[in-house]
């Protein structure tokens, strides 16, 4: 939790998006398919790799103990997807539940911003 907040950082206005912060943690997903295979994704490579490492503990705790990831393990693996592809899309879940927990980003702190710029 305390790397996610780091990640975020004390100014969230340079998180604009539930999107943004899943690539500044190196979990969205990018095409990666040579052309004779459709649908495969893989994880973004940039990104902060602590927020990234803690996403992946969090993940590996979760199908170990948490009943609704062993039940979503089981039903994608039933589909074909391997362990890796799981853990893919889990992590992408999850910075969206931890976006969504994060502070509104404060518009009057940004307004006092443009209006010292515009002083200066």
């Amino acid at each position: 939790a305390a790397q996610m907040l780091i990640t975020a950082g004390d100014n969230t206005d340079r998180i604009k998006s539930e999107a943004a912060f899943a690539k500044m943690c190196g979990a969205c997903p990018i095409p990666a398919g040579s052309g004779k295979t459709n649908n495969r994704h893989r994880l973004y490579r940039g990104g902060n790799r602590q927020a990234n490492a803690a996403l992946y503990r969090v993940i590996i705790v979760r199908m170990r103990w948490h009943q609704p990831t062993i039940d979503y393990v089981a039903r994608r693996t039933a589909e074909g997807l391997s362990k890796r592809e799981i853990i893919r899309c889990l992590k992408r879940y999850l910075a969206r539940e931890l976006f969504r927990l994060l502070p509104a980003p404060d518009t009057t702190a940004h307004n006092r911003d443009e209006e010292l710029e515009m002083v200066a």
